[in-house]
Parts: C-alpha cells; structure tokens; sequence
C-alpha cells in the first residue's frame, strides 16, 4: 500500500501574510499550518506597522496539492491577508544553479593581453607542440561533462533534454560542492545512439572526464562501451557505477553488522536494466558468488526464452543453483534482497521468508521495492534510495570523489579496481565504533568521505593507467597535481 509522504523541503513554501499586530495572530498561523498537515520551518516579520504586522512563514508540504491545501486554510483564518505564495525550489532554480567565473580578473591591458590576444597564442602553441598541455594549461583539466539525452530521468522517465537540464545543473552543482570540479551540463536534442557518441565525441577534447547521466537502457550500455573504446579520458555512468560504488560499500558494512561474509551470502538482485547491471559486475567481482537476478519476466536464468544480449551474459554468469519461477520464488533463505526496480514488490511475508539477520535493499525511487518500516520488522539492517530514511544509497557519496580522484591521476580510463576502491573508501568512512544497523553508509555531508574516495581512486586510476601505458606511469604520481608549472 502506497503511504502518503512526509512533508519535505522539496515542497518548501513561503507565505507573505499580513495580520493584525495584537492577539493570538501569529500562534494562530502555526496552528492552522500544523493542522493541515505542514511543518512551520520560519516565521520572519517582515515589516511591523501599529496595526498589522506583514509576516514571511515558511513551511514543507507534502507535494504541490498539499501546498495549495495548507495556503487555502491560511486563507480562510478571519483579519488574515495572504499577499504572496513563493515556492522556494522555483526560486533557487531562477536562472539556474551553477554558473561561470574568471580566475583572474580583467583590470587592465596587461591581463586582456596574456588572458586573451595576443598572450593567448603562446599557450595555443604550446598545446600544439605537447596535446597533453591541455590538461594542464585549460580548464580541460578540472572539467567534466555532464551528458544526458533525457531518456531515463530518475523517478520522471523519458522527459527530453530541456526537462532533464535542471537535473544536470544540479549534477554540475553537487560536483563543485563536494569535489571542487568544473562540471558542465550538456543536454543532447537526439536519442539516436550514434549520433550521441559522435556528438560526446566531438566534444571531449575540452573534457578529462564524460559523466553520462539519465540514458536509459540497454542504449547505455553501448553508447558507454563506445565511448570508452573511442577516448582517452574516463567514461562513467552515473546510473550504473555510482550506484554500484555506493551498493557495495553499504553492503560491506551491513553484512559486517549481522556478521555475513559477502562470498557466502546468498543475494537475490531485483532488476536487470542499467543499474542492476553494474551493481551485478561490481559485486561479483569483489567476491559475491551466489547471486540470483529477476527483471519483469521473473529469475533470469539459462534457457530462458527471449533474453537480450545483457540478459544472456547475466544468465551465464549467475544463478548457479539454477533456479528459475518468480521473485517469491528467490527470495526464501536469501541473506540480501537488494532492488533497483519497480515499487512496492515485496511483503512483510517475503521479507520473513528470508534467512535470519537478512538484508533489504529497496532502492527504488520515489518509492521503494517495500516500505522501509515495514521491511525492518523482520529484515536486520534496510537502505533505501530515501534521504527521509536512515541509510540513504546515494550517489553523492561516489561520484564526486571518483572523478577528483580520476582527474587528480589524469586517468585516460576507468577500471573495475577503480570502482572496488571507490567503494572500500565509502565503507571505510563509516568506523568501526559507529557502525550499527541504522548507520551502514555515511553521509554525503560527512568531512571526509570525497577525500576519502578522490586518494583511494587516484591510486587505483595511477596503477591502473600505469600498467596499460607504461610510457605515462609518472604522469599521475606528483604531488601539487593540480597546481601549474
């Protein structure tokens, strides 16, 4: 059953009323809100006069119906004017969120001429003689691009690229925030694969990194291996290896709660798109042997009839036990549930059904695979994709420090050991006298999980970069990496 959710300062509004300086006026203001439903998170004057008062009161709603239904019992309150509604998301979004500055200002000729022409020239040349140079001399090397075709945008689908822009602006703002990294949002007017990896392609010599966002599978899944055949710099899929990063690490630490080792535990994975395909590779290749994977048509298993060539490959390297059925069918004696699917898939009875001390995982968004109050009467430790739940699987924890880690070692790639080490440095944020059921991932505001994950993936990316391209193996291993010559 679908609950109603909790008032979030997703759908934070502020309320310009004027009501009468005396009596019980403003109590009553915060009264009538809590009554509807909101929470009061302010209450400003704003101007004070002898007889009326103006007052800014800011609340969270539930969705935008919610926000209308609080506003419309302020309005029926008696001497209570309401002059202005603003929802405070719009207005953070007026003009977007991110925007660019100059490092050095333009005061006078001098700078115009080594910032532009004809000082400019000299770098150009430069870069000529050594394309490396572009690393370091242009923004090339602080710079990611944030590419989306708008195709699979998390808990809206296929809403085209002028919709998906604020989402990629958020991206763009959550890099600089966390990792100090020039991200920039690139939507593409095309769904068309080639015509996505020729347009990435053209694009990226002003990039050390592509951060492909909200493709939907399997397109992914090629336009990804194309591009990382084609460039010289990372190729990461925020949908399947952010998720997997964060997966894991939260996976370690659950398991270490109920004192389960990951190469015994029998997993059953819910989804078999873009990121339960990654989720699935990470795991196995950190040691996760007994997997059992189920998409829409039930257990993916060998002989089953139908499967794409991504399905085909997790039939071949899963399911060993050979089962076949139904979700309910995998799930009795499971240690794990994880899901990155479809809402409200399980019951109480399944989560019961699973083997003492289990693990749920509902990662679907805006609603989970369960209820998490509902899994945790029976389940040891749950996560959900929630931010208004303990431990939140969220992206953030990985992908800023992956890619600080990345263009800190001016990595021309990204490897598996990339991922495995990105995730040990999230899991290793959470100490050893801190971890409990309810606290299996850290924060993404935690002081230092990027940092964290930025050295652990530096040094996977040097090592790593260092045996494919032995002739470069000194280029990621000095300090002062990002500081010029």
């Amino acid at each position: 059953m679908k609950t109603t959710p909790a008032p979030s300062i997703s759908y934070s509004i502020t309320i310009r009323l004027e009501v009468p300086s005396g009596g019980s006026a403003i109590s009553d203001l915060t009264t009538t809100v809590e009554r509807a439903g909101g929470i009061v998170t302010a209450l400003d004057v704003a101007a004070s006069g002898a007889d009326a008062l103006r007052i800014d009161l800011t609340c969270a709603a539930s969705d935008t119906e919610h926000s209308a239904r609080v506003v419309d019992s302020l309005r029926e309150l008696k001497d209570v004017d309401v002059l202005k509604v603003s929802d405070r998301t719009f207005l953070m979004h007026l003009g977007g969120v991110i925007e660019t500055a100059t490092k050095h200002p333009l005061r006078n000729r001098d700078d115009l001429s080594m910032i532009y022409t004809p000082g400019v020239a000299r770098i150009c040349q430069a870069i000529v003689a050594d394309k490396e140079d572009a690393r370091r001399l242009t923004v090339k090397r602080n710079s990611v691009a944030v590419v989306s075709d708008g195709s699979a945008v998390l808990g809206l689908g296929n809403i085209g690229p002028h919709a998906a822009l604020p989402v990629m602006e958020g991206k763009a703002a959550l890099f600089k925030s966390f990792a100090d990294i020039d991200a920039w949002p690139l939507v593409l007017d095309t769904q068309d694969v080639d015509q996505i990896v020729e347009t990435v392609a053209a694009i990226s010599p002003g990039f050390a990194g592509i951060n492909l966002e909200d493709i939907s599978a399997p397109r992914c899944f090629e336009i990804e291996a194309r591009l990382r055949e084609r460039l010289d710099i990372p190729v990461f899929h925020d949908d399947q290896h952010g998720t997997a990063v964060v997966v894991l690490a939260a996976l370690r630490n659950a398991l270490a709660v109920v004192g389960k080792d990951l190469d015994k535990a029998r997993i059953v994975l819910v989804g078999a798109g873009a990121a339960g395909t990654a989720v699935l590779k990470v795991l196995l290749h950190a040691g996760a042997v007994d997997v059992t994977v189920c998409d829409v048509q039930g257990v993916v298993h060998q002989g089953r009839e139908g499967m794409d060539p991504s399905l085909a490959w997790i039939a071949d390297h899963t399911n060993a036990a050979g089962r076949t059925g139904t979700l309910r069918d995998a799930l009795p004696g499971a240690d794990v549930f994880i899901g990155v699917s479809a809402p409200n898939l399980l019951t109480a009875e399944d989560v019961e059904a699973m083997a003492t001390d289990s693990i749920v995982f509902a990662l679907a968004n805006p609603d989970p695979e369960i209820d998490p109050a509902i899994a945790r009467r029976h389940a040891a430790v749950v996560a959900t994709g929630r931010s208004d739940y303990p431990n939140q699987i969220n992206n953030v924890l990985a992908f800023p420090g992956i890619f600080r880690g990345l263009l800190d070692a001016q990595s021309h790639g990204i490897s598996m050991d990339v991922l495995i080490a990105a995730a040990e440095a999230v899991a290793g944020s959470v100490a050893p006298d801190e971890l409990n059921a309810n606290y299996v991932v850290p924060s993404v505001f935690h002081p230092e999980v990027h940092q964290r994950v930025a050295a652990a993936v530096r040094a996977a990316a040097v090592a790593a970069d260092a045996s494919q391209h032995p002739e470069q193996a000194d280029h990621g291993g000095q300090e002062g990496q990002r500081d010029p010559r």
